[in-house]
């Protein structure tokens, strides 16, 4: 699936057709995936700027980055949010948003307007080579997944230090986008994600858009979005951790499909490919 036909104004639906083999596919794929390689973090990665030039960089950039969210989410996509007025049940706390990966843009804009805080995103160390705009991922809030014993030890506590300081934590469970699309995929890496909350006694929400036929022909036959936000699921503090998980898990997965149900419109297709 070529990138330039995300935005592409009436492209004929025999071309908006995606065969897959496994829910793991991915439609979209950076040049390194492309070549196949693998990004690795330098061993002195700095999750966490103790520089105050960098903090404050990072925060004059992240009201940037949101106010030009305002106009690309509520202009461009014509994005109506529901349900905000949950997150004020999780007040005095940091949270966990959980949401489908169906728009490599709005997926990081839209937590950013959905959230009533700062936000900071779980992402592949893939990201950080995305032209242009992926050096500035860590400025704006980005927390690439280390994979040595040492950068995933301090990836770990950077997370939870940035619970513990009232953010909002973003994760996509699906973990690849599929442009559009109004299913709700099995979660790969199973519970795994889950464990930020359930080790942290916090909340999670989960953040689900979905697709819609536009009023007006603008933008051709491209879609509207509507996003609805549900929670908060809380951990249970007489079960275990690895209990809790799975518990947050299923909710998470439960709430997104039944959110999911309010597409009304199937912009890009997606079948899977019969195994003859």
């Amino acid at each position: 699936m070529a990138k330039a036909t995300l935005f592409q104004k009436d492209i004929p639906k025999a071309e908006r057709v995606f065969y897959y083999t496994s829910e793991e596919d991915d439609p979209i794929k950076t040049e390194e995936q492309e070549k196949q390689q693998k990004v690795e973090l330098p061993e002195d990665y700095e999750f966490i700027p103790r520089n105050p030039l960098k903090k404050l960089w990072s925060a004059i950039l992240f009201r940037c980055f949101k106010l030009f969210g305002q106009y690309y989410e509520r202009v461009y996509w014509q994005t109506k949010y529901y349900g905000r007025e949950k997150l004020k049940k999780a007040r005095g706390k940091g949270y966990v948003i959980y949401a489908n990966h169906t728009n490599p843009f709005h997926d990081v804009f839209g937590p950013a307007l959905a959230a009533d805080r700062r936000i900071f995103t779980i992402i592949s160390p893939v990201n950080l080579k995305i032209p242009g705009i992926g050096k500035f991922l860590p400025a704006i809030g980005a927390l690439p997944l280390g994979s040595s014993k040492n950068t995933k030890k301090r990836f770990h506590e950077a997370v939870d230090k940035r619970l513990k300081q009232k953010n909002c934590l973003v994760l996509y469970p699906e973990a690849h986008v599929w442009p559009y699309s109004t299913k709700i995929r099995k979660f790969p890496a199973g519970d795994k994600s889950f464990t930020y909350a359930a080790r942290n006694n916090l909340p999670i929400f989960t953040m689900t858009t979905t697709y819609h036929r536009r009023a007006d022909n603008k933008h051709g036959d491209l879609p509207r979005m509507e996003v609805y936000l549900d929670g908060p699921f809380w951990p249970d503090t007489n079960k275990t951790e690895d209990e809790n998980r799975a518990t947050l898990a299923k909710k998470a997965y439960d709430s997104m499909v039944k959110y999911s149900k309010k597409n009304s419109y199937e912009y890009f297709e997606y079948k899977k490919k019969s195994n003859g």
